[in-house]
């Protein structure tokens, strides 16, 4: 359902007999915005039912229906709810609301049958929706239920997969399944795969141990195995030569994968050319294409719920929400050890890697841990297995050195960004992103757009530019002459002085705009330099967008102001080896890495920098968010402040990099 659907219409009372309703906030509220206002009581003339599938509760509001004549409005988990089954608590990301029948029992048709058999589904701006969702879905391993540990390694392929459901399922009843029907297919796909191995895949309500299914490892033989551990779905069915189900959602994510499966039920997918069916359904006559049924049962039927801006949305908005709570909660759910994080970083950390498991702060990497381990880049050592952890590139609403957290970190499993002297996985995601799938290149569109327009950059701070003198202007940007960038990532210019007359040099008629550091300016750190004489112009405490939006080109040894210039289409010349250079984008006059052989495009390098490497945070939430989300919060200023400890904290160490500045001198 689009967002829009409900848009301006009249609210529709919802008469509801389940204590499900009322109590659930999310359910409440996603009935809310689509135009429905849950009530207790009888229904009247323009009212309706709501009832939940098939539930034990049903009976009822089907009854007070039928007496008094009301419409019934069907409500279901929709096929992407969460990380964990609803038994865990955890509320649902989207519904299903159908107002002829439900979708997994072919008694009567459903919206979504209606739907699937009568609808166009030849949109071409829909298929390429809905191709770009499946391989949204293939590559972030998405189901219904989302957590599943990506580490834990499938088994070895060429196997016939046989999936189990949760015992006495309304699915499972609708299509006639009971204890002998699970038996006739698990020895059908025995005898129609003579010598081939049997997997059965468990429910996750079975591996949560909330209800029980039809097989257990009784059912075990030298040909036949059961799968009870969190394997991701998709690496299942990579691996698997068939696959058998009564009416699970994971034959329809079969299709998705590829596969034709052997389908004994009558679910929702079944019927339309893509299943091998047991039990036919003679009023579905049509054949649909994959992306036809997805569009159908993923875009067109679904109504989904974006919990950041509190506000229905489209599927990929659902997409985003979960790519960033499963990429958490995978490198997350077994906890982590951590080291080399000042104290005032540590409830940051807390709050952003801490949330399934408390962070355990200790001074080294423990010897024998069954947790993985991170340290602050900075404090790596070369040799270290750590996970590396650090800024990211849209970080907050003030500076970091004034100890201001951060609304996103980058966690490196092999380097860290800013080294060049070793490869990192950032290297790898911009080497990934050379080439993208339409779907990819139009986010990344999108988020240029968002972040050009509301003018946000790492840091958001300073003031509007200063009025610049015509000509051809270059933007240097200074930056903290100590910092790592610079130490491990430039070799000849290695001060703000030396780029600046490396500059003048090589441009002698243009207009030379130094922006110096915030962190300088501000005391925090070393690199303040007198530029009076090198340069046309010192934009001093000015927000470096309002600078690239008048400038022709941006000269730099390693700052990330080169990156955000890329992105408003500014040309960039580097004396060092910045994260983005080496990739064809940039005219670079110092040494990169040969091993930087990919040619992405701008969007490749932002999609790889902004959307695949940083994990970013809600202030608003406290939920793990899509980058965009956290775009919003920034332009909105909805970032978390330092407080007044911490500022204390800031001044202090400013006046220590001062004093060690004076001394070192």
């Amino acid at each position: 359902m689009s967002p829009e659907t409900t848009a301006g219409s009249e609210r529709t009372r919802l008469l509801v007999y389940n204590v499900g309703f009322p109590t659930s906030r999310r359910i409440r509220r996603i009935l809310s915005l689509s135009g429905y206002d849950i009530r207790i009581g009888l229904p009247k003339d323009g009212d309706a039912v709501g009832v939940w599938g098939n539930s034990p509760t049903a009976h009822r509001g089907l009854a007070v229906a039928a007496r008094h004549n009301a419409p019934v409005l069907r409500v279901e988990d929709a096929f992407l709810r969460s990380l964990h089954p609803g038994r865990s608590g955890e509320p649902p990301l989207g519904l299903l609301l159908d107002r002829s029948g439900l979708h997994f029992d072919a008694a009567q048709a459903s919206d979504l049958e209606t739907l699937s058999a009568t609808d166009p589904l030849d949109d071409t701006a829909l298929l390429n929706r809905a191709r770009g969702g499946i391989e949204r879905m293939r590559d972030l391993q998405l189901s219904k239920y989302s957590a599943f540990d990506l580490t834990v390694p499938p088994p070895d392929p060429g196997y016939v997969l046989v999936v189990d459901q949760v015992r006495d399922d309304a699915a499972v009843t609708a299509s006639a399944g009971d204890e002998a029907r699970f038996r006739e297919m698990l020895v059908m796909a025995q005898e129609e795969n003579p010598g081939a191995k049997v997997l059965i895949k468990t429910h996750p309500d079975t591996i949560a141990g909330h209800r029980s299914g039809y097989f257990s490892t009784a059912d075990q033989t030298d040909r036949v195995s059961v799968i009870s551990t969190p394997v991701s779905p998709w690496a299942l069915l990579e691996g698997a030569v068939g696959v058998y189900t009564l009416s699970s959602q994971m034959g329809f994510e079969a299709i998705l994968a590829g596969h034709k499966p052997r389908v004994f039920g009558q679910p929702f997918y079944a019927g339309w050319g893509l299943t091998q069916d047991e039990a036919h359904l003679p009023r579905r006559q049509r054949n649909l294409t994959r992306a036809q049924l997805f569009a159908a049962a993923m875009i067109l039927y679904p109504t989904w719920y974006d919990p950041y801006r509190d506000q229905l949305c489209e599927l990929e908005t659902v997409l985003d929400t979960l790519e960033a709570k499963t990429r958490a909660w995978r490198q997350d759910h077994k906890g982590w050890t951590a080291s080399g994080m000042r104290l005032w970083k540590r409830k940051h950390l807390q709050r952003m890697f801490g949330r399934q498991k408390t962070v355990r702060f200790t001074d080294d990497q423990p010897a024998q841990s069954d947790r993985p381990h991170m340290v602050w880049a900075s404090k790596a050592r070369g040799t270290d297995s750590a996970v590396r952890v650090e800024d990211g590139f849209l970080r907050s609403r003030g500076l970091g050195a004034k100890l201001v957290p951060p609304l996103s970190l980058a966690t490196d499993n092999q380097g860290i960004y800013y080294d060049p002297t070793h490869p990192s996985q950032l290297e790898g995601f911009i080497a990934a992103r050379e080439t993208l799938r339409p779907n990819q290149e139009l986010r990344a569109e999108r988020l240029i757009a968002q972040i050009v327009s509301a003018q946000i950059t790492k840091y958001n701070t300073g003031a509007g530019a200063p009025d610049l003198p015509e000509g051809h202007r270059i933007l240097v940007p200074g930056q903290v002459e100590d910092d790592a960038s610079i130490q491990f990532g430039t070799s000849t210019v290695r001060t703000n002085a030396d780029l600046l007359r490396a500059v003048r040099e090589a441009n002698p008629n243009a207009i030379l705009i130094y922006k110096p550091h915030p962190d300088v300016e501000a005391g925090l750190r070393d690199g303040a330099v007198e530029a009076a004489d090198l340069a046309d112009v010192i934009a001093t405490h000015c927000d470096p967008a309002a600078l690239l939006s008048q400038v022709q080109e941006v000269w730099t040894m390693t700052s990330l102001l080169g990156f955000e210039a890329l992105m408003r289409g500014v040309s960039v010349t580097t004396l060092g080896a910045p994260f983005y250079a080496g990739w064809g984008l940039t005219n670079d006059l110092g040494t990169v890495p040969v091993r930087r052989g990919a040619r992405p495009t701008v969007l490749g390098l932002v999609h790889a920098a902004l959307i695949d490497y940083p994990r970013y945070m809600d202030p608003v939430t406290g939920e793990p968010c899509p980058v965009e989300v956290a775009v919003e919060r920034l332009s909105q200023g909805a970032a978390p402040a330092g407080g007044p400890l911490l500022r204390v904290l800031s001044k202090l160490q400013g006046a220590f990099a001062t004093h060690a500045h004076i001394w070192r001198r």
